[in-house]
């Protein structure tokens, strides 16, 4: 059940010194490798979105970095009421915007228009911070031994490429201050989903992905943005482990009606996602915007593992969204 696409085992600088994509760069990894030597502007996109579930809240962070723009939001969900508390920022320019060259080092830092977000990454795991009237979060997210994470470079072509790290069900600790009180997040309960991004885009694209976790099992699903380019970010993770899945799935869903559920196949997946509640976010700057339908839920189903066994999938909880980019 192996992936025809090449895993990268050694560290590798994404770009040639001329700014173009290495070649050597394309292809995944089961720990953070590369190296984002990004060069040129307007086109280069850098984020940092961290996802967070507990029993009572859901928690999204976002740092990004587009250039002519740093576009930053802290998101509540509290699952019991489905109240939403949410800031979202656009700052000119990104400034006040640091997005380091690795995965996993070094310090991301966001701020303007009352947010503050700090990401500060070591070995042994991150602590993300967020400020913002209304909404404080300080938590702890361990990096266990062992644990593997997605990195994929996704190719369109010699300057327009994306390297993408997604790291699934981290374990994850501290509080969550909102204006209702105080909220404890625990580590038996809660975990962590990090989406880190380095690239060159295409000015408009659409993209699918969707998250589950639960304790020793996660799936991380994409697809859209992928398609043609010879990789995919498609894989299972099984105690830790990653199972590298490395078809293009097919992405059944109601744009009509968001909380219908959506079905996600391949070779390797059978899944069914059932949403609880939708978050739709958008940004209009003139000629670029964003809209993404963002939906919280279980997953139901199964995915195959390397060695042809098949991991069900029921009872983890997570999201599935589409996102339609012009940037």
């Amino acid at each position: 059940m192996l992936t025809p696409e090449r895993e990268i085992t050694a560290p590798v600088d994404l770009c040639l010194p001329d700014g173009r994509l290495n070649p050597e760069a394309v292809g995944w990894t089961r720990r953070p490798l590369h190296r984002a030597n990004l060069r040129g502007w307007g086109r280069t996109k850098r984020w940092e979105y961290w996802g967070i579930v507990t029993p009572a809240h859901v928690i999204g962070v976002v740092a990004s970095s587009l250039d002519y723009a740093g576009v930053h939001g802290v998101y509540v969900l509290d699952r019991a009421t489905g109240a939403e508390t949410v800031k979202d920022v656009v700052v000119p320019l990104a400034r006040r915007t640091t997005m380091p060259d690795r995965s996993g080092e070094g310090t991301a830092r966001a701020q303007g228009g009352g947010l503050a977000i700090d990401i500060e990454q070591r070995p042994g795991g991150t602590t993300l911070r967020a400020l913002a009237p209304g909404v404080e979060v300080d938590l702890e997210i361990p990096l266990p031994e062992g644990h593997e994470s997605l990195g994929v470079v996704v190719p369109w072509g010699p300057r327009r490429f994306q390297y993408t790290v997604k790291d699934l069900g981290r374990p994850v600790r501290g509080r969550l201050k909102l204006e209702s009180g105080e909220h404890v997040v625990r580590e038996e309960d809660s975990f962590a989903v990090l989406d880190h991004g380095r690239g060159r885009w295409p000015y408009s694209m659409v993209w699918n992905w969707a998250a589950g976790s639960a304790p020793g099992r996660a799936i991380q699903l994409g697809g859209k943005w992928t398609a043609g380019t010879g990789m995919t970010e498609n894989a299972l993770f099984v105690d830790g482990r990653l199972h590298k899945i490395g078809d293009e799935l097919s992405w059944r869903y109601d744009r009509g009606d968001w909380l219908r559920p959506w079905r996600i196949s391949g070779e390797r997946v059978e899944v069914e996602f059932t949403p609880f509640h939708e978050r739709v976010a958008r940004t209009e700057l003139g000629v670029v915007g964003s809209e993404t339908h963002q939906c919280f839920g279980h997953f139901a189903g199964r995915a195959r593992a390397d060695d042809g066994a098949w991991i069900e999938l029921d009872g983890l909880t997570g999201w599935a969204e589409e996102a339609r980019q012009r940037w």
